[in-house]
């Protein structure tokens, strides 16, 4: 059984290595430090670190002002609450100047699990992705986390991280790079492509073994950058396989699925693409595998999904 750990507990730790190598590096925090884990730069760096209460407008709005004057702020809440309720704010005072605030939001996701519709981002992305000047990254594992924390820093506008509290198994280790705007595969195929983020990245890795033994061929994508779009890795799979498949922990309305379509659509004798995730509706309570099995996102159903497409 792999170890398996949660994406938000990794940005904890290579925030606070990153605060260590900069002095730069500011972090804000909605009154969530324990769940997104900046508790750890807060401990060692408590001169650059505010906790702005339950107030995530004000936050973003204030580290807007701080971008300005030279510091790179990191804001964090939860995915839910840190793209919805602070929206105006980042659209006019982060993404309009194009100020290197990073905003990271923790619990994305169906994964969220009992915290319920309220609690559960299946919006995010496509909120994100929408802002001219945003970047939105999405990480499939501790060490893709790691490396995006350090990447985003470096990027020089503002920055969308999405990170979950599902445990997922490593799939990188050190040798891995990670690149803002370039996609990986994980596994080649000539029969389909799945297209994955974040979560899903290591259950489609399962459902491409289900198919094998069916002798269907999967090349499975990481998409851990949805905006800027690795476009040449879509549309080089667009022309090499039969079918496109997009698996996401998010609506399919506005997410990867989109991006995909909205890459792929101008391209001549384009295959089908199968879009799969949350099919326009909020989430509810469960645990985390209900709701994944409820939304036919685990691996046998993917799979299924799949079979049944081709």
């Amino acid at each position: 059984m792999p170890e398996m750990t949660e994406t938000r507990l990794a940005y904890g730790e290579a925030l606070l290595e990153l605060g260590a190598r900069r002095p730069e590096i500011a972090v804000l925090d909605a009154d969530l430090y324990k769940s997104t884990r900046t508790v750890l730069f807060r401990d060692a760096f408590p001169e650059r670190f505010i906790d702005m209460g339950i107030s995530e407008a004000d936050m973003v709005s204030t580290a807007a002002g701080m971008a300005a004057t030279g510091l790179i702020p990191f804001c964090n809440s939860f995915a839910m609450f840190i793209t919805s309720i602070c929206y105006l704010p980042i659209r006019t005072q982060i993404a309009y100047p194009s100020l290197p605030v990073k905003l990271v939001g923790s619990s994305a996701g169906l994964t969220q699990g009992p915290d319920g519709a309220s609690h559960q981002s299946l919006e995010d992305i496509a909120l994100m992705r929408i802002l001219p000047n945003m970047a939105v990254v999405s990480p499939a594992d501790e060490e893709e986390t790691r490396q995006a924390t350090f990447a985003i820093a470096d990027w020089p506008g503002p920055v969308y991280m999405r990170l979950g509290r599902y445990p997922v198994p490593r799939l990188f280790d050190d040798a891995y790079h990670f690149e803002m705007g370039k996609a990986m595969t994980l596994r080649d195929g000539g029969d389909v492509t799945i297209f994955a983020t974040g979560h899903m990245v290591c259950k489609v890795l399962e459902a491409a073994e289900l198919l094998a033994r069916d002798r269907i061929e999967a090349r499975v994508v990481n998409v851990s950058t949805i905006k800027p779009l690795d476009e040449a890795a879509m549309q080089k799979a667009a022309s090499e396989t039969g079918l496109l498949v997009s698996v996401e922990e998010h609506s399919v309305i506005g997410g990867l699925g989109s991006a995909v379509a909205e890459c792929v659509s101008g391209i001549a004798d384009t295959p089908p693409l199968l879009r799969l995730g949350v099919q326009d509706a909020f989430g509810e309570s469960g645990l985390a595998d209900e709701l994944l099995e409820k939304h036919r996102l685990t691996p046998q159903l993917i799979a299924a999904d799949v079979r049944r497409a081709l």
